[in-house]
Parts: structure tokens; sequence; C-alpha cells
């Protein structure tokens, strides 16, 4: 049994690892082992289309789910790379309108630009907002690290005044949260409530799973759902879902609340949620630019490691919500 500290010790590797965009690079230069990382990948990722990922939401939806879906990527700093992402997702709009899945379009404002300049991360923001409207649905902006929130928040905010429906992201574990969340609920649009899986100094965030910040998650949570704000309560931990029924019971049947969980870390807890007539949301992930995204969530629970060796076909493990390992297919 590995202990705590060198549990918290792999997490913080994979984080660096995650953001060492060069060691991502020659791991993908090579055929053999991207191949390998992309069985990894496919536990996560719909496949590399917003076909797949639309594929993915239809079969999400017979399961009771509503959905959210975001082409991955983040830290563009190329004017014409931004562009060109920002076409994808305005494309992706116009596939969930034609096949009738108005699922919520999720994105970090750093994938389209936002690193380039401000203004061209709202530019184009409001294109993606705007395609999303025009097909029945919305957009919620993800968070990112928090050396980046200030510019995230900013952003969202003069987003919002255009498109009062976009939603925002807040991590429980930074200990600036609750002076944003003062801030985020004066605008309409949904508040999404993660833990946080970015490696953050100790002055800056509580550590992951720690009990202060698995507090912080339940006080943002019962604010937003007795304000009456949309909330979107994200996370797999049963344990944290199990807190929040303690404190706000029947409260969370309210129209405005919803749970949401992550393509690949384990349907029963979402399944058992829709089952219990809760309005419940998975969040689907498509794109080739996985490899922060992947990482991060492997980071969050070492085990998970386990599970990739599984993918791997160098180890058997059980999938997170019990079940026999069973990966879709990816090429």
């Amino acid at each position: 049994m590995l202990s705590p500290e060198t549990l918290q010790s792999a997490s913080d590797t994979l984080r660096s690892l995650a953001l060492d965009e060069r060691l991502k690079q020659r791991a993908l230069d090579i055929p053999d082992l991207a191949r390998a990382l992309r069985r990894v990948a496919a536990r996560y990722i719909a496949g590399d289309t917003a076909a797949d990922a639309i594929a993915l939401l239809g079969a999400n939806a017979a399961r009771g789910h509503l959905g959210s879906v975001e082409l991955v990527g983040e830290s563009v700093r190329s004017r014409s790379t931004a562009a060109r992402e920002t076409r994808r997702l305005v494309d992706l709009a116009a596939g969930l309108a034609a096949e009738e899945r108005p699922a919520t379009i999720c994105f970090d404002l750093s994938h389209i630009g936002a690193l380039v300049s401000a203004r061209l991360g709202l530019e184009n923001a409001s294109r993606i907002a705007l395609a999303a409207r025009e097909a029945g649905t919305s957009v919620l902006i993800s968070a990112e690290g928090s050396d980046r929130t200030d510019l995230v928040l900013d952003l969202w905010e003069r987003l919002s005044h255009d498109f009062p429906e976009t939603g925002i992201t807040l991590q429980a574990r930074l200990h600036r949260t609750p002076s944003d969340l003062a801030r985020v609920v004066r605008r309409p649009g949904p508040v999404r409530v993660v833990k946080g899986a970015f490696l953050e100094p100790e002055g800056v965030a509580f550590p992951r799973d720690s009990a202060p910040m698995l507090q912080a998650y339940r006080t943002a949570v019962a604010a937003l759902v007795r304000a009456g704000h949309p909330v979107r309560i994200a996370t797999h931990d049963a344990d944290l879902v199990s807190g929040l029924r303690t404190d706000l019971g029947a409260e969370l049947r309210g129209e405005h609340v919803e749970f949401e969980a992550l393509q690949g870390l384990g349907v029963e807890l979402l399944d058992g949620l829709a089952a219990e007539g809760f309005v419940t949301r998975e969040y689907v992930v498509y794109g080739p630019e996985w490899w922060l995204y992947v990482l991060n969530r492997i980071a969050e629970h070492p085990g998970r490691a386990i599970l990739a060796l599984a993918d791997l076909g160098l180890a058997r493990a059980p999938r997170e919500d019990g079940d026999a390992t069973a990966v879709r297919p990816w090429p």
C-alpha cells in the first residue's frame, strides 16, 4: 500500500508532466508510443472528431443524461491556430443543431486566443456563443490555472453582457473562490463547481481532497443552491455527493441544480442519481490535443495509473464503477 505522501508526489509529478509541451511532442512523435498513449486516452476522450462526441452524447442521452461537450485544447499562442480552433467550435455548434443535441459547448479561453490578446479571446468566444445560441444551446467557460483566473473571469464577464446565458467554472480548492463566487452570481449563467485539478502552490489552493477543500466545495454549492442560481455540481466523489445530500436534502431537486460527471470516470454514481430523479449531465471531451487533459485526469487519482496499464494490456483492473475493464476502441 502506497503512502498518501507517495500518492501525492506521483500526482504532482503527473501534473508537471502534463504541462511539459516538449515532452508531449517527443512522445507523440514516436508512432508506437503515440498509439499506446491513445489507448490510454480512449478511456477519457470520445475521439478526434465532433462526430465522435455527438455520437457519445446520443448514447448518454439514452441513459437519461443531458450533455456538455468540449473540444479539448489550451494555451494557444498563435492567432491562426486560435482562428482554426474557433471555426471547429462553431462547426460543432452546427453539428449539434443538425443532430438535435442541445449540449452545452465548453472550452478554455486560452484555446481560442486569450493568451494572444484578451480582445482576440473575447471576439472568438463571442463567435462561438452566437453559434451556440443559434443552435439552441449555450457555452460554458472552463477553469484554467490560478495564474489565468483573473483573465478568465474578466473575459467571461464581458462575454456574458451580450450572452447572459454563458456559464463559468469555479474551482473550490482556490482560496479566492468565495470572493469570485460573490462576483459571478451577479450574472445569470450557470456556475459549474469543480474541485480543481491544476498543480497549485499551498498559498493559493487547499490540497486536493483535504478537509478544508471539501468543506469549501460544500459551502460554494450550498450558497448557489439556496440562492436559486443555476449550478452544476461537477464531481465523481460519492462521499462528497452524500455530504451535499445531507446538507441540502430536497433542495438538490430544484430545476436549477444539476449533477455533472466526466466521461471515463465511472457511470454508477451519475446513473444512480438519474434513476432517483435528479437532473444529470455527462461531460464529453474530444479532439487530438488531449495530452494535458488526460494526464490531469489520471493525476486527480493516481490509482488510475493502474487503469492506464490495463488499457495498455499490461494489467487487468476494474473500472471506477466496479465493472470489468472495457474501453471503446479508438484507432
